[in-house]
């Protein structure tokens, strides 16, 4: 097995662009691979630009009248309606879309491939983790569903056990809803409550269905959430469900908008507990899962002052040179910044609170507390039909 991770790159990525007013601004993209480069991380990893999914590989997921319903609003988006939900504010129909949609897509699947086939141990895409789109409907900013494409390429391989941990303020839907009924697949998902938060699902008593009940996990915080509650609760509950389930590959989903400054969200997390949680996910793929680890996007709309510093953090963490937190950014990527958005671009890879630290659940709980009525409520769910104790 090769030691070098792959980033999973292709310029032609940042074409995933909803227009001018959407907060999905593919600047986070391009801003995110030229912060890799200004800090050297690249010469540290096998950059690959994978193809495009085909049909055959969007069938995994999804159905086939979509997909013909976004090659057919790709090709006029004028004529997107709103049916499959394309031509939505949410998600505008543009010229292109299936093309580039598919492209994001291939990139994870691509990833997905060169783990389990041992061409890396560790594979990026921060351009993927579009976990709202559903097998027949785009959703929440997200056209296919590249996420779980990964997933399921990697059961159509040969893997018996894979498990997704997302930590995007938004609920993980779209990967649930893909695997509800598949025991292979345990979909693990902290994020904003659902009755503060789009798209008002992920409530801890969804566990899955049928041979996979216990194979949904949700862990639901409170609005308002910060480093020490959010790191308590990933840490109470994503270890002992992995150490039970023993993937053999872990796939991860970082969105960037659990931060304080995200303007979707109502959670107030730090660069350095998202920071926090990319390294505890790439030590658990280790400790369970053989090493074997995709790593992807997801949401962020502070495009400038969070997301590009966030992805690159786990770019270094995958590619076995972190980025210290006091680390510097290089003035040329600023003026990049500058030039591209007339914004001032941050000064250093910190939000000033690294260390960050938490209480573990170990120790003993509040149960007044919000945050560790949350995390009850998840373990309660699911950790006795996983043989647990809650």
């Amino acid at each position: 097995m090769s030691g070098r991770a792959q980033l999973m790159w292709d310029e032609a990525v940042t074409g995933y662009d909803f227009g001018q007013e959407h907060p999905m601004d593919p600047v986070r993209l391009a801003l995110t691979r030229s912060l890799v480069g200004a800090l050297g991380l690249d010469r540290e990893m096998d950059v690959v630009a994978a193809r495009p999914a085909g049909e055959s590989t969007l069938r995994l997921v999804h159905r086939e009248d979509y997909i013909d319903a976004v090659k057919a609003a790709s090709a006029d988006p004028a004529a997107a309606d709103g049916s499959y939900g394309l031509g939505t504010i949410d998600d505008p129909a543009f010229a292109g879309m299936h093309e580039v949609s598919a492209l994001i897509a291939g990139q994870s699947v691509g990833a997905a491939e060169a783990v389990w086939r041992g061409d890396a141990l560790h594979a990026v895409n921060f351009a993927g983790g579009l976990h709202h789109a559903m097998p027949g409907a785009a959703s929440g900013f997200c056209v296919y569903n590249d996420a779980a494409l990964a997933v399921a390429r990697l059961l159509e391989l040969g893997a018996e056990r894979v498990a997704y941990v997302d930590v995007d303020v938004h609920h993980g839907d779209g990967v649930q809803a893909a695997f509800w009924e598949d025991p292979r697949v345990l979909t693990v998902s902290l994020h904003e409550h659902p009755a503060t938060l789009f798209p008002q699902t992920g409530w801890p008593e969804e566990t899955g269905a049928g041979r996979a009940e216990g194979s949904a996990v949700n862990v639901a915080l409170p609005a308002g959430t910060g480093d020490a509650g959010w790191l308590r609760a990933f840490h109470a509950v994503v270890p002992e469900v992995l150490a039970e389930f023993r993937p053999q590959v872990l796939v991860t989903q970082h969105g960037a908008d659990t931060h304080f400054e995200d303007p979707l969200a109502h959670l107030a997390v730090s660069l350095d507990a998202q920071r926090a949680v990319q390294v505890a996910c790439h030590d658990l793929a280790h400790e369970y899962a053989g090493g074997r680890w995709v790593a992807l996007g997801g949401g962020g709309y502070a495009v400038v002052e969070v997301v590009p510093r966030s992805w690159t953090h786990l770019v270094g963490i995958a590619a076995g040179r972190p980025v210290e937190p006091e680390t510097v950014i290089p003035e040329g990527w600023r003026q990049e910044v500058f030039a591209r958005t007339r914004q001032l671009g941050p000064m250093r890879m910190t939000d000033g609170r690294w260390p960050v630290s938490y209480a573990s659940w170990e120790a003993g709980y509040d149960p007044a507390d919000r945050l560790d009525q949350a995390v009850r409520a998840a373990r309660r769910a699911v950790f006795p039909l996983r043989g647990l104790l809650p």
